[in-house]
């Protein structure tokens, strides 16, 4: 466990943000080696993710030179008559203020078994859970057949560029059976995960001098009857839309207006509002769907303005989008999960469902069943001092290499 808490500070060292990872994959593909896996790397296709719904249509406006992910595969005993899994991490992170951390972010800061940096909980962590994990079954003798993976994908935070490529592009001379992706879950499987569409509205009006103002065309009243008619669509979808793992939460499908740009001058009429906003997609729907609605709310208030059908707002996508994911928690991996979270008393085996998105909904396009799971909590995810339980990773490992075991021995056909 002192070798797992060294490589975790290494990991979090590389200030690996978006479009920056080539330092911490190299770094990665060597340890893996060290270790004896068998080492792929890939780098995403620009052309053919702007194919995919999750990517901008303009192969120009995804970045992907100089972001290899990495593969490490081990076999255990005749691979071909067991089944593969994947366990995966992502090895960006999101930038990190300085100022409003009290260490250097890039910097293991340890306190007893808390570990403090950038990247600690949202998951380096889990990757190198996921590393030893792997190494610790193939140190036993423990009678399996079948193959693990161990994959560190880029660009998780910007739409999952190294996991939608290597589902959308098998790296490997195998195919795959099952996921793990060790995202922080509280060490509670994750079986649905909510989509996204990122929409940028902007509204035109005309100036005027602020003294008589009733020569200009103020966006504000526009924008807010545009807001309004979001807020009432968002409050019927939160009745209408139901999903048995999202009952709980406050706000199932939250829409929220992030950022506002409007005007020029305080003694000026703003003439011009540009909004962005991310709505909620319910595992089941997809993000067209939902697009579709909101761009019919839109619709609804532009007819009922002169000035709006006259001068018709721009309501357009932009950045990435996420589509919802949902398996079947009686899927083997879900299965292999609770089995070993019951079996070292754990977390949480009862599989639920979560308001973010993650790179399991690539590899479920796909076909292959993906359970998100790992240690930490997304309450750490992107904030200031962003801290994990050591001790939490380390019953990870635990967990995640009796589900292996299980769903290798269950999987298997000899």
């Amino acid at each position: 466990m002192d070798e797992l808490r060294e490589f975790v500070s290494s990991l979090v060292g590389f200030e690996s943000t978006d479009g920056a990872e080539a330092g911490v994959s190299a770094w990665l593909a060597d340890r893996l080696d060290e270790f004896g896996f068998e080492v792929y790397e890939w780098t995403a296709d620009g052309e053919v993710l702007a194919g995919h719904p999750s990517f901008p249509d303009d192969p120009g406006d995804i970045q992907t030179a100089d972001r290899p992910s990495v593969g490490g595969v081990l076999e255990f005993g005749d691979p071909a008559a067991g089944p593969t899994v994947v366990l995966n991490g992502h090895l960006d992170v999101v930038p990190a203020d300085e100022q409003r951390w009290s260490s250097p972010p890039f910097e293991a800061r340890w306190h007893g078994d808390e570990l403090t940096a950038r990247g600690a909980a949202d998951m380096k962590s889990g990757l190198a859970g996921c590393v030893f994990a792997a190494r610790r079954l193939a140190s036993s003798d423990r009678d399996l057949d079948g193959r693990v993976v161990v994959e560190g994908v880029v660009g998780e935070e910007a739409g999952g560029v190294g996991a939608a490529a290597a589902a959308l592009d098998n790296p490997y001379p195998f195919e795959r059976d099952a996921a793990i992706v060790a995202e922080p879950t509280e060490l509670t499987p994750v079986v649905a995960c909510e989509g996204s569409v990122m929409k940028r509205l902007e509204i035109a009006g005309r100036s005027a001098h602020a003294a008589t103002p009733w020569r200009g065309e103020d966006v504000l009243e526009h924008f807010q009857a545009v807001r309004s008619a979001f807020e009432a669509l968002a409050a019927e979808r939160e009745q209408r839309v139901t999903h048995p793992l999202y009952e709980d939460f406050p706000t199932k499908w939250p829409v929220v207006c992030g950022t506002v740009e409007a005007g020029e001058w305080a003694s000026t009429v703003p003439s011009s509002l540009t909004a962005e906003w991310r709505i909620g997609v319910a595992p089941g729907e997809t993000v067209a769907e939902v697009e579709a609605a909101f761009d019919a709310a839109l619709d609804e208030v532009v007819a009922d303005s002169e000035w709006l059908r006259e001068h018709p707002p721009a309501f357009e996508r932009f950045s990435v989008q996420f589509e919802p994911s949902a398996v079947d928690p009686s899927e083997p991996v879900v299965q292999a999960v609770a089995s070993a979270l019951r079996e070292h008393d754990a977390g949480d085996p009862e599989p639920r469902g979560v308001t973010y998105g993650a790179d399991a909904r690539h590899y479920v396009e796909t076909g292959i069943p993906t359970v998100v799971f790992g240690p930490g909590s997304i309450e750490q995810a992107h904030f200031p001092d962003e801290t994990i339980d050591a001790r939490e990773v380390e019953t990870f490992v635990d967990v995640a290499v009796d589900a292996v075991d299980d769903f290798l021995r269950s999987q298997s056909s000899r």
